[in-house]
């Protein structure tokens, strides 16, 4: 089953997915996040569950190629933060 979802709270460990009828806690999921031209992916469990909000995910398994990728993304994110507030 594929689910569109907006990814919030992105970090080395997990993320949250805005949906309207989140998996249940426990449930394991194959993340995909694409951004332009970068794709990451994840095998990941959803650690909580939101009804009508969404759901916390942790990674469980994550390539090499999509680790450099991730942290590519929140470095960039970081280094925008600092941009803007300074």
């Amino acid at each position: 089953m594929r689910i569109a979802s907006r990814v919030s709270e992105l970090s080395l460990h997990g993320c949250y997915l805005d949906m309207m009828n989140p998996f249940p806690t426990g449930t394991m999921v194959l993340v995909k996040i694409a951004a332009g031209d970068a794709f990451f992916e994840a095998k990941a469990e959803i650690i909580y569950s939101q009804p009508n909000m969404g759901a916390g995910v942790k990674f469980l398994q994550v390539e090499a190629d999509s680790q450099a990728v991730l942290e590519r993304w929140l470095d960039g994110a970081e280094k925008e933060n600092q941009r803007q507030s300074g």
